[in-house]
């Protein structure tokens, strides 16, 4: 979906947004795979990510990825989608094919997410917890606005087409390494003017 579309994305119904979302997300992930793999060095490392090796009995799983953020928040990547934590409002874990935030009042992870099964309990939040998981997914997808852009002035615009370019996506759209930045701020504007897309009542 290109950036002149989704100007008009107060149209969009509440499928559509989950569809766009999740295809976002999950050629996000992807991107991060490959900048764990990128030839001169893994860039999650450069910018400061934490790795955490899995143990002997989960030797399957893949790292884990934190990032400690000003303010006491943090960030943690994994394959199957993306915590957000802060201390003063708890946590946001975005499941990849979902796009449907979980909530916790737990800001940190006492347990590295080696599989879904690992995250602390997550809930769709109640009535009273509303604001605190609209505002903690968007400070995760400002976040990721940020990476992205920080991506394309650091590595360049080729850097990141060469990411998506072994990528075969058949069930979603690969949205344009131009429009990627532009893309999670303008879902964060559509969140912000009707969040119920993303948290149903």
């Amino acid at each position: 979906m290109s950036v002149a579309r989704q100007v008009n994305h107060h149209k969009r119904s509440e499928a559509e947004f989950i569809k766009h979302a999740v295809g976002l997300l999950s050629q996000q992930v992807w991107c991060w795979g490959r900048d764990v793999l990128r030839a001169e060095g893994n860039w999650l490392l450069e910018v400061g990510f934490t790795r955490i090796e899995p143990p002997a009995h989960r030797k399957k799983c893949s790292s884990v990825y934190t990032l400690d953020l000003p303010q006491d928040r943090r960030v943690v990547l994994r394959g199957f989608g993306v915590f957000f934590g802060d201390s003063q409002r708890g946590g946001v874990f975005l499941p990849r094919f979902k796009f449907r935030p979980k909530f916790t009042t737990d800001a940190r992870l006492e347990c590295p997410p080696w599989s879904s099964e690992d995250l602390p309990k997550l809930s769709v939040p109640t009535e009273s917890q509303r604001n605190c998981c609209v505002s903690l997914t968007l400070d995760l997808i400002d976040w990721i606005r940020t990476y992205e852009s920080n991506i394309i002035e650091l590595l360049g615009i080729e850097y990141r087409r060469s990411t998506l370019a072994e990528w075969d996506n058949v069930k979603q759209p690969i949205i344009p390494v131009e429009e990627m930045a532009r893309a999670w701020q303008l879902l964060g504007v559509e969140i912000s003017e009707d969040f119920q897309k993303l948290i149903p009542r």
